[in-house]
């Protein structure tokens, strides 16, 4: 296996923020993190960055893996992983640790605590969350191969997507075709929703049959070399309604106008509000329940997050999602979403499937 090159930049951003943080060292425990910072594809372990030295703790499943994966990244073998860990920061000496507190249960925090008496642990939640934020060139090249597997696959099964037919086989074939082309895995448990279901943001795909003029809702996504895409389209099967076409377009419009806000410096707070205030002078504001946008990666939420609270702000080589959505209960809903790279002075579409209004 080829090791997986990492650019030493991630690494060097860590050390670069110890002084700010007050701290001589931090502890990863995110493996999505230790993943991004080193290239170890493992599922469990730990990671210390300090001014001197990087290292990668894992125990004996992992060490033969880690040696092949792991770049500008020393490995320390452990049995027990808290004992581990409290030995190797004891041997280091340091007196002021930062770690992940979103990414270690209570338990193991007081754990730690209580054996390291004479080390300071200090949490560290924002700003180590927004340290994928920024993508590289790489990254970006996944994620674009990621969605045009995903939005490929869509627009080969779309035949399939006709009256009689359940949500749950399409979901199936569509994660079938998306391996086919190259897809790891999904990026997530796959969306389809008809009918009434589709009022249902996270509605689960199950046994119902697709009837004719359903509005069918689609959110979907793969890995590919880790990284994820992200993508909803809503069609119609059969007739559409004037009533269906009017919904649709205000859900258009208003994703149209939030995206052509996106670029560098824009608050995610204003895309948001963007797309909200076009939906509710529709009148449908009570209808749209859930944030804008987010930022897709390893993760397929990550930051920053494109909402009414929001506090980030867009910055080149983001990638992000905007989604807007109406949902009336017991009726039928419509999403649509692509994901966009951030630009200096605007925005690249990432996904493929075109947005217009669709009649299968």
């Amino acid at each position: 296996m080829d090791k997986p090159v990492v650019s030493r930049e991630r690494t060097l951003h860590i050390k670069s923020k110890l002084a700010t943080f007050q701290v001589e060292g931090i502890l990863f425990f995110d493996m999505k993190n230790i993943r991004y910072l080193t290239g170890f594809t493992g599922s469990d372990g730990i990671l210390f960055i300090g001014d001197k030295n990087n290292v990668l703790l894992v125990d004996g499943r992992y060490v033969t893996q880690a040696k092949k994966e792991v770049t500008n990244c020393d490995i320390f073998h452990y049995t027990d992983k808290i004992e581990g860990l409290v030995a190797f920061i004891s041997d280091c000496g340091i007196k002021t640790v930062g770690f992940e507190s979103p990414a270690i249960t209570s338990d193991k925090y007081f754990d730690l605590r209580d054996r390291l008496e004479d080390v300071t642990l200090v949490p560290l939640s924002t700003d180590i969350n927004s340290i994928r934020a920024v993508k590289d060139g790489e990254e970006v090249e996944y994620i674009r191969k990621a969605a045009d597997i995903a939005s490929q696959a869509l627009m080969f099964i779309m035949g399939e997507i006709k009256p009689g037919v359940r949500e749950r086989e399409i979901a199936l074939s569509l994660e079938s075709k998306m391996r086919d082309l190259g897809g790891e895995a999904p990026s997530f448990e796959t969306i389809v929703a008809s009918g009434h279901n589709s009022a249902m943001p996270h509605a689960k795909p199950g046994f119902r049959q697709i009837e004719d003029g359903d509005f069918v809702v689609i959110d979907y996504g793969v890995v590919y070399k880790g990284y994820r895409s992200d993508e909803t389209s809503t069609i119609v099967v059969g007739s559409v309604t004037l009533k269906q076409q009017e919904i649709y377009n205000i859900v258009k419009d208003a994703h149209d106008r939030a995206l052509d806000a996106v670029k560098d410096g824009v608050s995610c707070r204003e895309i948001d509000r963007i797309a909200r205030d076009w939906i509710e002078k529709a009148g449908m504001g009570q209808y749209f329940s859930h944030g804008t946008g987010h930022g897709v990666g390893l993760d397929v939420h990550e930051t920053p997050t494109i909402s009414a609270k929001s506090n980030d702000y867009l910055e080149t080589g983001m990638v992000i999602t905007v989604e807007p959505g109406i949902y009336i209960p017991d009726l039928w809903g419509v999403r649509i979403e692509d994901m966009v790279i951030v630009g200096n002075n605007g925005f690249e579409i990432l996904s493929n499937v075109p947005k217009e209004l669709m009649v299968l």
